[in-house]
């Protein structure tokens, strides 16, 4: 259980973050640029689920949650604590595949309402269909940065996966609260020449 006392510790001011695993890295770290990406598509599942009910708003939080444990995930490095493997411990969190399998689930059960697109679609529609897909950009640079990561060092398979399908469940989530995909925004190919 976390218990923070204290916002600020003042370890900070150097520009180094600690890590999971005791660890220092300057602010700018390829690895924490991937936490920060991570925190901030949570910050924007946030701001649609304000605006959210149902079924949307329980999966926004739950996936909330998930990209807490894909924080702690990326704040764990490979080895340092966990072994040489991806498997969660009782000191490691890592994201697993039943998170990833739990997303898809709910892709395919809100995917079956919706008519197949015959055309890209705009970000818009709706407030909470544009403010999920917003909250999809965000997590598209959340997974870019985590695929930039994991050219330089390893980064558990699952999470990559996990943000992959977030962002893919959040387009699908924006068809939905723009009434079922009937009020997208499609997009007209050269309509402004």
């Amino acid at each position: 259980m976390v218990k923070l006392n204290k916002i600020y510790t003042r370890t900070g001011d150097d520009g180094t973050t600690g890590l999971v695993d005791g660890s220092r890295l300057p602010k700018h770290a390829a690895r924490l640029q991937a936490v920060g990406d991570v925190d901030e598509a949570n910050a924007a599942l946030g701001f649609a689920a304000v605006v959210a009910d149902g079924e949307l708003k329980a999966d926004l939080f739950r996936f909330q949650n998930a990209l807490f444990d894909l924080g702690a995930d990326l704040a764990t490095p490979l080895g340092e604590i966990g072994g040489d493997d991806f498997e969660p411990s009782e000191m490691v969190l890592r994201i697993v595949g039943s998170q990833v399998e739990h997303v898809e689930s709910r892709i395919d059960a809100l995917n079956e309402s919706l008519e197949p697109l015959t055309s890209f679609v705009l970000p818009g529609g709706s407030e909470l269909s544009a403010r999920l897909h917003h909250a999809r950009t965000v997590a598209r640079r959340a997974e870019r940065s985590m695929t930039a990561l994991a050219e330089a060092e390893p980064v558990n398979p699952a999470a990559l996966s996990y943000i992959n399908r977030l962002s893919d469940w959040l387009f699908v989530a924006a068809r939905v609260a723009n009434d079922g995909g009937k009020e997208d925004v499609k997009w007209v190919p050269g309509a402004n020449r």
